[in-house]
């Protein structure tokens, strides 16, 4: 199949099992009139995600990775009424446009977004109550710290979540100079064998092209 073929059956999937949506579609919209690049997540992995936070009962969701908000958008939508979301991001003008796609949505309250390095973000962080569901999309060279990070803020059982770890397979590459391919190649050879990690990966393919998920549960 290809990836005209992929992206069709997006739609169609979209089409069945996804509403229309007025403030996720805003939120693309205005993140494209703002310049920052197309590379959230789907519609289908966004639901995905909802539907994942919501069956393992998050109350207290990190986001690695924030944008332009969409994929935060979805997130905070799986969160009861006394659920919170923290989302890191380090360039203050995607910042400022995720806020105002908050806003809309009538999410600002339950998100609170951190601007700056994320790994100083996070090694500054003293969460009151541990995360319990964790989503990394940022930069693939800092993966392994991101999740060693994630391990230290999280609580037992918490859902760990890792984006773009096939990168239409470049994964493979052993010599590979992309510092993107390289962070995620030593991101599996680290949790091949974690003590407190079990962990697998799914391969997607769709309008977002060939790549895929890592998901591990923290024990």
């Amino acid at each position: 199949m290809s990836e005209t073929s992929w992206a069709a059956v997006d739609e169609y999937i979209s089409g069945h099992l996804l509403k229309p949506d007025s403030a996720l579609a805003s939120a693309l919209r205005h993140n494209a009139a703002q310049g920052l690049p197309p590379i959230d997540v789907s519609a289908t992995q966004g639901k995905m995600l909802m539907l994942l936070a919501q069956m393992a009962g998050a109350k207290h969701i990190l986001e690695i990775g924030t944008l332009g908000g969409y994929s935060t958008i979805w997130l905070a939508r799986a969160l009861p009424d006394d659920g919170q979301l923290v989302s890191l991001e380090i360039d203050p003008d995607h910042a400022k446009v995720a806020r105002e796609n908050l806003d809309r949505a009538g999410l600002s309250p339950k998100v609170q977004i951190v601007t700056g390095a994320a790994l100083d973000s996070l090694r500054n962080m003293q969460q009151p109550a541990p995360f319990d569901f964790i989503f990394i999309d940022a930069d693939k060279q800092n993966n392994v710290n991101y999740v060693e990070q994630a391990i230290r803020l999280a609580c037992l059982g918490a859902t760990i979540i890792v984006d773009n770890v096939v990168r239409e397979g470049g994964v493979l590459d052993a010599s590979s100079d992309d510092d993107r391919i390289i962070g995620t190649r030593k991101l599996f050879e680290h949790i091949a064998n974690h003590p407190r990690l079990d962990a697998t990966a799914i391969q997607t393919v769709g309008d977002k092209g060939w790549d895929g998920f890592l998901l591990a549960r923290l024990r």
